[in-house]
């Protein structure tokens, strides 16, 4: 007679591999340096987002729509850099800084007469700010990979 399958005592969550990499997770999103970034972009997306209206430039819908969206957008991806999925989520970085970039370059290719000295001054402020924060997201991605790498070797 054959003994039974022995069942796993443990989930995945409790592998050490996995409890290791959580760990590093929190210790990258718990610097300083991590804490400032992350918060800076959270402020960033939610001006962008509500910039037609701080601004003043509300009237001119289809910009309005264009930072309405792009700012909601790197606002989520904002909140996914301070999340638990740090390890996972840093190299959204990127799109986040192909929405900076896009916030540059929107006054100029979105439908209509938009460019106005405040919808330029506006997008082209946050827009950089935007793309600065995203590429220092990103940095600190690869450093923390970097010290990791250097950590197993």
């Amino acid at each position: 007679m054959a003994s039974p399958s022995p069942r796993p005592s443990s989930t995945i969550e409790d592998h050490p591999d996995i409890r290791a990499l959580q760990a590093r997770s929190e210790r990258a999103i718990a610097t300083p340096l991590a804490q400032a970034v992350q918060s800076l972009s959270l402020l960033a997306g939610l001006f962008l987002a509500a910039s037609p209206w701080i601004v003043g430039f509300s009237g001119l819908t289809t910009l309005t729509v264009t930072n309405l969206i792009a700012g909601i957008a790197f606002t989520l991806l904002t909140l996914g850099f301070g999340s638990a999925a740090y390890e996972r989520t840093h190299g959204m970085g990127w799109a986040a800084l192909g929405i900076g970039v896009w916030t540059i370059i929107a006054p100029w290719v979105v439908a209509g007469n938009v460019t106005t000295t405040r919808t330029m001054a506006s997008n082209v402020a946050v827009g950089a700010a935007c793309v600065c924060l995203a590429l220092a997201t990103a940095v600190l991605g690869m450093t923390g990979r970097r010290s990791r790498s250097r950590a197993r070797g």
